[in-house]
């Protein structure tokens, strides 16, 4: 089973549209190929963010609130006694790196590569969703 960590624009891009790999990757939660890890502040994180910028016609910020409740209780949830600041080039993702260190994570999903590079010095590969999909086995 792969651990991974999403990064807050896979879920932005999720609940912008419902075509597309980052929603379907939310679809696949719970799969047994897969777990998703988060902490307090990336959960923190995906709430204001999401509500920031995805409220909008029918994703009312219950939806998102609904939608949050479902990804948290599939996630598995990691505390982060440590900092490995600073590492990476913006210091906005030191808290993804920090959850997937602790979790020992295969990869970090995101749409922004370059800003996870150094991962690897963890073992760590950042993909984007479409590629981990590809991994796993589904269809794209």
């Amino acid at each position: 089973m792969y651990q991974v960590v999403i990064d807050t624009n896979v879920l932005v891009a999720a609940l912008r549209s419902r075509r597309g790999a980052s929603f379907r990757l939310l679809e696949l939660l719970g799969d047994p190929r897969w777990q998703a890890n988060l902490s307090v502040a990336l959960a923190l994180e995906y709430e204001q963010v999401a509500k920031r910028k995805c409220v909008q016609g029918d994703v009312t910020e219950q939806l998102i609130d609904d939608i949050l409740d479902g990804l948290f209780f599939r996630c598995r949830r990691r505390p982060v006694f440590y900092r490995w600041r600073p590492f990476l080039p913006d210091p906005k993702d030191e808290f993804v790196l920090e959850v997937a260190v602790e979790s020992q994570c295969d990869f970090i999903i995101t749409f922004n590569i370059k800003d996870f590079t150094g991962a690897d010095q963890f073992g760590i590969v950042a993909l984007t969703p479409r590629e981990f999909l590809i991994k796993i086995g589904e269809k794209v």
